[in-house]
């Protein structure tokens, strides 16, 4: 795997011709957790990733579309035609230093321009490859549900699993206290249609009672959580990835 603090020539003499583009968010988790979660999330994915398929990794982008949370003070949001653009042009870039097959991965999991996003640049571009590793997402979380003890989690964003996540991720930023609440079911019906202050008591799609658990055992789930996660995410991944560039080239 190489970064951006490779060299040049480091990365020149790899031979590699694939990037990995990480795109993580600014935004609220709650009262009491950092606004850079989501941006932690995303290199962790960048870095299995890279060392899956030998890739190049870029550096995490910290701006998503945010808009469910942006009446919450600090949260920066960018609107997918913007951020689409920004992305594209980074792809085209790379695609003149023969760069031809790259991986979205994206922290934020309201970044609902991803599959459209994927779909137009093969599209428009039919020399290069473009992918998010989404081949087996429902049983990697399945699984790392399981394996963490998450059975029982009603959370979309800033509950038990935000937590703990940022328990082992960034312990020193936790202002450790109970937050969120139990949403009613019925309000899912709304989230995409207005922001989360009208639809939540925080901010917390989810709920965290402080004292529940140990500073220890909430980070060792949040640590378990991710990384079976995203081991279960990268399996297959060069496979896929080799399969749809050799399908895609093929005349």
């Amino acid at each position: 795997m190489l970064n951006y603090t490779n060299t040049t020539a480091e990365i020149a003499s790899s031979g590699t011709d694939t990037v990995i583009i990480p795109i993580g968010a600014t935004e609220q988790f709650g009262p009491f957790l950092p606004m850079h979660l989501d941006s932690l999330i995303a290199d962790l994915y960048a870095e299995a990733y890279g060392k899956a398929l030998n890739a190049y990794v870029l550096p995490t982008l910290p701006f998503n579309t945010s808009e469910e949370h942006a009446n919450y003070k600090g949260t920066v949001t960018v609107s997918p035609n913007i951020l689409t653009a920004m992305i594209e042009e980074i792809i085209v870039n790379l695609t003149r230093q023969n760069f031809n097959k790259f991986v979205v991965c994206t922290g934020h999991g309201g970044a609902y321009w991803e599959a459209a996003f994927i779909k137009h640049i093969n599209y428009k571009y039919p020399h290069i490859l473009v992918i998010a590793p989404n081949h087996n997402t429902h049983n990697a979380w399945e699984e790392a549900i399981h394996t963490a003890g998450f059975q029982d989690l009603n959370e979309m964003h800033g509950g038990l699993l935000s937590v703990c996540t940022a328990m082992w991720l960034c312990p020193d930023l936790v202002k450790k206290s109970s937050m969120g609440s139990d949403v009613p079911q019925n309000n899912r019906i709304y989230a995409d249609y207005m922001g989360w202050d009208k639809l939540t008591e925080d901010g917390c799609w989810g709920k965290y009672e402080e004292g529940s658990y140990t500073d220890e055992e909430l980070s060792q789930r949040g640590q378990t959580f991710w990384k079976t996660f995203i081991q279960k995410r990268s399996e297959g991944l060069k496979q896929v990835l080799d399969e749809a560039y050799h399908r895609k080239m093929s005349s």
